[in-house]
């Protein structure tokens, strides 16, 4: 009975291209052949871990299709999520994801994959798949929590009963009572006009009822009403194969993953040695989400009022840097390290210097600090960030919001330094702190046994490669 064989095809983004390829080197580690799918520009950031793992005697490789990017309209430079201009870029994006069918198509006929692993954002994947019979696993790359939520709010649309855009309202039938308002929810769900991007999302959900099944990036001890929810209330069929983060387990693994660091990790790490337990705050909001100069400014502001020592990531480059306070780095000099650039991440929060964690909430970002036990100040941007800040602020508590109050893909803003001065206290100082830190610390000792032989992660995935060779077997 042959080995399996299982293709990985990742969304053009940095969020997405990294958990998938944690999972394509999970599978090669339990023996599948596993083919990571990208186009030449992403190709990079596969390259050196596929290569490792070749070496290490795992059967792993890399397939490329041209992305036809120029041909709907995108620069020719323009090949990824995060390199789209403007949030108008979207939807032309997505139509260049769907003119790689053919393309893949021909792949699977010349390979014949027992399972293709495709991102959600390719809901056509499911009948490309089909044509060869062969089953097609949507990874979305987010919570349980979050695609309940986001179910319930698509089918009884509560946003639309309040009187106001900042009254708070409960998303119905949910294992927990978890309020949002209606500016926390994004503009394409709570608009009644149709346009092509709602449109998308439409077929993206609807290949959720038509695909073998779904794969999630969680453990069932995180979320077990959520993971319950979605199987038995909607019905659909899925595996956690969870947290994807904590398969590297060497220094070099968990320091490469996805670029190439702004900074040589032995540097921050000797910076953070220097520290005591518990007393760093690490700042950090991704590779997307994007604020307002005003609101890094405020930011600053608010890191300085808090006393607290901190490692800062920042995206741009020093001479972007107008918003930044005269004379900052100075007066923090000693006790803030600022990153500019890609950081580390795992290695820096798997730190013992590291006390909490200021994040957007995006859902690599959750795992990776729920899987080294800190505890998030949660300052949610868009997508379903502020789904996955409940999760932390009141369902496990093991966080604390800044008080972030409307969905924005640009230009977020509105927090004020107070507020952030004050968050990040709440969670480092006092005895509410210790908690909420011993909180953390639980879950993490759980997302560890989760991925353990025996665990519910370990056991997720054995069930799932066991389902997929009955049904080679079977056709």
């Amino acid at each position: 009975m042959g080995e399996l064989h299982v293709f990985f095809f990742p969304m053009l983004a940095h969020g997405h291209m990294i958990p998938t390829l944690d999972m394509a080197k999970l599978f090669a580690s339990r023996g599948v052949k596993a083919t990571i799918i990208t186009t030449p520009a992403n190709q990079p950031v596969f390259s050196k871990a596929v290569d490792k793992y070749t070496q290490l005697g795992f059967q792993m490789e890399i397939r490329l299709l041209e992305f036809p990017g120029v041909e709907v309209g995108l620069p020719e430079s323009c090949q990824r999520l995060d390199q789209i201009p403007s949030d108008d870029g979207l939807p032309t994006f997505f139509k260049a994801c769907a003119l790689l069918q053919p393309s893949l198509e021909e792949l699977l006929q010349e390979l014949r994959p027992d399972c293709l692993v495709a991102d959600m954002f390719f809901p056509w994947a499911t009948n490309a798949a089909a044509k060869f019979d062969i089953p097609r696993l949507i990874f979305h790359g987010i919570s349980h929590l979050a695609l309940c939520a986001m179910q319930s709010l698509g089918v009884y649309k509560p946003f639309n009963n309040v009187s106001s855009d900042s009254e708070l309202f409960t998303i119905p039938n949910l294992p927990h009572e978890l309020k949002l308002t209606r500016l926390q929810v994004s503009p394409m769900e709570r608009s009644e006009l149709e346009t092509p991007f709602t449109e998308f999302l439409k077929r993206v959900s609807e290949s959720e009822d038509t695909s073998y099944g779904v794969i999630f990036n969680s453990f069932y001890e995180l979320e077990p009403d959520f993971v319950e929810h979605y199987k038995n209330v909607l019905g659909r069929r899925a595996w956690s194969v969870g947290p994807l983060s904590l398969y590297n387990r060497d220094v070099e693994d968990k320091a490469e993953r996805g670029k190439k660091s702004a900074i040589d990790e032995h540097e921050c790490l000797k910076w953070l040695d220097s520290k005591n337990p518990h007393s760093v705050v690490y700042i950090c909001f991704g590779s997307v989400a994007n604020f307002a100069p005003s609101q890094l400014h405020e930011m600053a502001m608010g890191i300085e009022a808090s006393g607290l020592d901190f490692v800062w990531v920042i995206r741009n480059k020093r001479e972007e840097e107008k918003w930044m306070p005269e004379g900052f780095e100075e007066r923090t000099k000693g006790k803030g390290l600022i990153i500019r650039g890609w950081a580390p991440q795992v290695l820096i929060l798997d730190h013992e210097a590291v006390g909490a964690f200021v994040t957007h909430c995006g859902w690599n970002s959750t795992l990776e600090g729920i899987s080294a036990g800190v505890p998030m100040v949660t300052w949610p941007v868009f997508a379903e960030q502020f789904l996955n800040e409940k999760l932390m602020t009141d369902v496990l508590r093991t966080g604390t919001g800044v008080g972030s109050k409307e969905w924005k893909r640009s230009e977020s803003d509105g927090v004020k330094r107070e507020a952030i001065a004050e968050a990040m206290k709440k969670v480092m100082i006092g005895e509410e702190s210790e908690e909420i830190r011993s909180r953390a610390k639980a879950m993490k000792d759980k997302a560890k046994k989760a991925i353990e032989e025996g665990g519910s992660s370990y056991l997720g995935l054995s069930s799932l490669l066991d389902e997929l060779r009955a049904y080679h077997a079977k056709h």
